[in-house]
């Protein structure tokens, strides 16, 4: 059987997210515990209490929901639970980086907080909003964003998540003239999204200088054989030897995520089982929209991994 790891991103946290795991396992407590100490931030209080203002803040969400799904993951290893193909959703990306090797724990906890910080504080002083378009072919959403944009306005496709979900990002007065006009077009809903920035444009590109600079000082570590295949949100394609991935990760900030192509690549692939780990279930629910016949699982608290794991015989 060919099993895959999912990682979540930002705008899946909520306060209590990992809590129960934490007072079950001890492996799980010494991840928050480890993440807490390199980091210099009380992870724990942050996941556990909030508030959810303070969760959603984007310099606390993202190092958050990263140590809630590496807590989750370490209680699978100890069940030896694996998997060799591993990919996220912008974040989440960090995640898979982090459990193939590419990068260490504390250099992902360390990259993780500078690059929450910057995406929260780096960008222009304007209202923002996010907002997924369901039911609209991405041609139609990607012509009705630029037509506005002609316009003076800012607003663009920022996540190809599935053949059926695109994110728009921008301006908020942009984005609500945006929606109004999808749906006029035929979009079935325009859901806005927990998120506090223009993720994924061009309006990030401040933070995206000053991320570059914390890169210089990671040597990443690409096996060459048997090693997890990680997927690059930036085109859908596995990491390799050749990739300047400094370049990949800084760039990732201020460019459009493509998960419906790694969607896709995972499906090439042969994967039988997609195992979502970390808070929500949406990138379960964006391969099921593609890949009706996908197995998938959500491991995101203590029921949902006794299950796993008593379906499993493990």
């Amino acid at each position: 059987m060919k099993r895959a790891f999912l990682f979540p991103g930002q705008g899946a946290q909520t306060v209590g997210m990992g809590k129960d795991i934490y007072e079950k396992y001890e492996e799980a407590k010494k991840i928050y515990e480890k993440a807490s100490e390199i980091s210099g931030k009380d992870i724990k209080k942050i996941c556990f209490e909030g508030p959810e203002e303070e969760l959603n803040k984007t310099e606390n969400t993202q190092i958050a929901i990263l140590t809630t799904s590496l807590a989750i993951l370490e209680v699978l290893k100890t069940k030896k639970i694996e998997a060799k193909i591993a990919c996220g959703l912008s974040l989440g990306e960090y995640t898979a980086l982090i459990y193939s090797g590419i990068i260490t724990f504390e250099e992902g906890i360390n990259l993780i907080k500078k690059r929450g910080y910057y995406m929260g504080n780096l960008i222009p002083e304007e209202e923002y909003l996010m907002a997924a378009v369901i039911g609209l072919d991405v041609i139609k959403i990607e012509e009705i964003c630029e037509k506005i944009r002609k316009e003076g306005k800012f607003v663009v496709p920022a996540n190809y998540n599935c053949i059926t979900q695109t994110v728009i990002s921008g301006e908020k007065t942009a984005v609500e003239i945006a929606v109004e006009k999808l749906k006029t077009a035929g979009a079935k809903r325009v859901i806005p999204l927990n998120t506090s920035g223009p993720f994924h444009t061009e309006k990030l590109v401040e933070a995206k200088k000053a991320y570059e600079k914390e890169l210089e000082t990671i040597k990443f570590n690409i096996k060459k054989e048997d090693g997890i295949k990680v997927i690059k949100n930036i085109d859908g394609t596995f990491y390799n030897e050749k990739d300047n991935i400094k370049e990949i990760l800084s760039k990732h900030i201020i460019s459009p995520i493509r998960f419906d192509k790694a969607i896709k690549i995972m499906q090439e692939e042969k994967v039988d089982e997609y195992i979502e780990i970390g808070p929500g279930r949406t990138l379960t629910g964006f391969v099921k929209k593609d890949n009706k016949e996908a197995k998938t699982y959500n491991i995101n608290n203590i029921e949902s991994l006794e299950k796993y794991l008593e379906e499993e015989k493990i």
